[in-house]
This record gives C-alpha cells, sequence and structure tokens, in this order.
C-alpha cells in the first residue's frame, strides 16, 4: 500500500481550494474575483502538473490522489464549458445592443455589398 505523499496531498488541496474559489466567483459573477481565482487556479494546476508527472514517472501515485486529481480535471473542463457558454450568450447580447454597422450604400462594385452571388451573368 503506498503511503500518501505529503507534497502531492498539499499540491492537489491547493487545486481544489483555487477550484472551489473560482467556482464561488462564477456563481456571484464577480468578474475580478473570477480573473484572480483563474490566475490562481492556472498556477496550481502547472504546480500539480510538475509534481504529479514526477511522481508518476516512479509510480507513486496513489489511486486516491489520482481519483482526486481526474475530479479536478472533470471540474476545471465544466468551468470552462460555463465560461464559453458565458462568453457566447455575453457575446450574443452584444450583438443585439450594437449591431454591426450597416453597410455603405455603395461599394467599389457598385450598389450597396454586391458580393458574389449565385446564378449567371448576361451580357
Amino acid at each position: 500500500m503506498l503511503v500518501t505523499d505529503p507534497v502531492l496531498e498539499d499540491t492537489l488541496a491547493a487545486v481544489e481550494l483555487r477550484l472551489s474559489a473560482l467556482g464561488e466567483a462564477l456563481r456571484a459573477r464577480d468578474a475580478e474575483a473570477i480573473d484572480h481565482h483563474s490566475t490562481e487556479l492556472h498556477v496550481a494546476l502547472a504546480h500539480a502538473v510538475e509534481h504529479f508527472t514526477r511522481a508518476a514517472r516512479h509510480g507513486a501515485v496513489p489511486p486516491l490522489l489520482r481519483r482526486r486529481l481526474a475530479s479536478a480535471s472533470g471540474q476545471v473542463a465544466a468551468q470552462r464549458e460555463s465560461l464559453a457558454r458565458a462568453t457566447a450568450a455575453l457575446d450574443r447580447a452584444i450583438e443585439v445592443l450594437m449591431p454591426r454597422e450597416a453597410p455603405a450604400l455603395y461599394s467599389s462594385l457598385g450598389a450597396a455589398d454586391r458580393g458574389p452571388r449565385g446564378g449567371s451573368v448576361q451580357a
């Protein structure tokens, strides 16, 4: 039976703590906190990858920590998906509130925006 490595445990606990803090910031829709906690999470994940990769090379990652790391990875993916949806919704709202500028009355091809069209041309 493998004894839990305190460095791996601390590293993973730091990731879990930052995931939780980011989740709370997302629920509160606090942009400043989201930015802060996402940066901290990024750093914590980089440390975790480094420590877990080193431990895995030596075959010393206990199954419990592997499961917790997999769970944390799933949470990161879920938060990323949540942010992507929120960003898409925001983009749609901005498009409704501030539509793209109307095309000019005349383009270099003549009447307004005569881009490629189907059909044939007759002389």
